[in-house]
């Protein structure tokens, strides 16, 4: 068990290339988190150099009370499963998950072992420890039939359960998870991901978790730490990301749809301000609208999750939502939900999320009601602060 802190991390290679750029974060002991970004954004660099495997160009990292930046991988107490298993194809899944533990043993001479009994209980000691660890762990991942078999015989899943099992057997106090699902399907990334969650829980272990999927982030961190180009932009938990992010490129990397922007100003008419995008004027909720009073006649962009456009109708007259006049483009049936791509003159491509059993008919006009209450406003540009926070 061991906190991770990372003071003023920063990583250029030659060029140069500033791959991560003045990382600080503290990961707490036991604590799951999920660096998360586009590809390229820094986020397995800064995972391995925590691990070692990168030298870092500058700050300073440490593991519990060590500060590591000199400490070679081995001796970093720190267990690390990749993107492509990593397993030995000669061994079996037995002597693959052993095998670290084995690399370690002290009293592993098979001479010694003949000629001095006390040697020999010793070795015999630590090889029961070792295959208590391995079927301990094979058990807790549902692997014991397949301890046997080579990873060629294996599936996908079954060879990540093997890649997850050796660390566990070394009881480290760091895990280091890099893309360990990105080789499954989709169907297989979704039960593995609640197998690694199962298993924190039951192992209790400080672990770093990187994926360039933001669903697996959300669904798996305690925290999730968002990157690009090399930059920490936001730390806090799912839900703070998902409904308060800091800028615009956190708010449009992480949901599923993804947020809407769409691009107006600000007015004020009489008492009331509206966000005007050109064929609409959405009322601006008051719990908003005194934090953008400076920015009335200013160019911005409104953020509107998919969720947070419904079809209109039914709603009374002190209702808090306002509405968007649209055409209907494209309809998604997804079950119970659908997806709804509607397009005003200024904006072709508004998602709305709603309930499966509506009926919305392409090509015809449409009048959303939006929570305006959930809306968020951002300065132009990708990395446009949320003016609402």
């Amino acid at each position: 068990m061991a906190q991770v802190v990372l003071e003023s991390v920063s990583k250029i290679y030659p060029g140069p290339v500033k791959a991560v750029d003045n990382v600080s974060l503290t990961i707490a002991d036991r604590e799951f988190v999920v660096l998360v970004g586009p590809s390229g954004c820094g986020k397995s660099t800064t995972l391995r150099m925590v691990a070692g495997l990168e030298d870092i160009s500058g700050g300073t990292i440490r593991i519990g009370d060590r500060v590591v930046n000199e400490v070679a991988p081995k001796d970093r107490d720190i267990a690390m499963v990749f993107q492509n298993y990593a397993l030995y194809p000669h061994m079996t899944v037995y002597r693959n998950m052993a095998f670290a533990l084995e690399l370690r043993r002290k009293h592993g001479n098979r001479l010694l072992s003949v000629l001095s009994p006390g040697y020999r209980a010793k070795a015999k000691a630590e090889h029961d420890s070792i295959r208590k660890r391995v079927t301990t762990a094979a058990e807790m991942l549902g692997i014991t039939p397949l301890l046997e078999r080579r990873p060629k015989q294996l599936s996908g899943g079954q060879r990540q359960r093997v890649a997850v099992g050796r660390a566990i057997v070394r009881d480290p106090a760091v895990y280091l998870f890099d893309e360990p699902l990105s080789n499954l399907d989709a169907k297989l990334r979704v039960e593995m991901r609640g197998e690694i969650k199962r298993l924190h829980r039951r192992v209790n272990t400080t672990t770093i978790y990187v994926t360039h999927d933001q669903e697996e982030a959300m669904t798996l961190g305690d925290r999730v730490v968002v990157m690009k180009d090399g930059v920490v932009h936001q730390v806090a938990t799912p839900f703070e990301v998902y409904e308060h992010p800091v800028n615009r490129f956190v708010a449009g990397f992480l949901g599923t749809p993804p947020m809407n922007f769409l691009e107006g100003r600000i007015v004020r008419e009489g008492d009331r301000l509206l966000f005007d995008e050109g064929d609409n004027k959405l009322a601006i909720a008051p719990e908003h609208a005194s934090r953008l009073q400076a920015f009335v006649d200013k160019p911005m962009s409104l953020g509107l999750r998919p969720e947070l456009l419904t079809p209109a109708g039914g709603e009374g007259a002190g209702s808090s939502l306002a509405k968007l006049r649209a055409t209907v483009r494209v309809t998604e049936p997804l079950g119970d939900r659908m997806d709804v791509r509607l397009a005003t003159s200024k904006h072709d491509h508004i998602v709305a999320r709603i309930d499966g059993r509506v009926r919305m008919p392409e090509g015809e006009a449409a009048e959303m009601a939006v929570d305006m209450r959930r809306a968020h406003f951002f300065e132009q540009g990708e990395l446009g602060r949320n003016l609402t926070l």
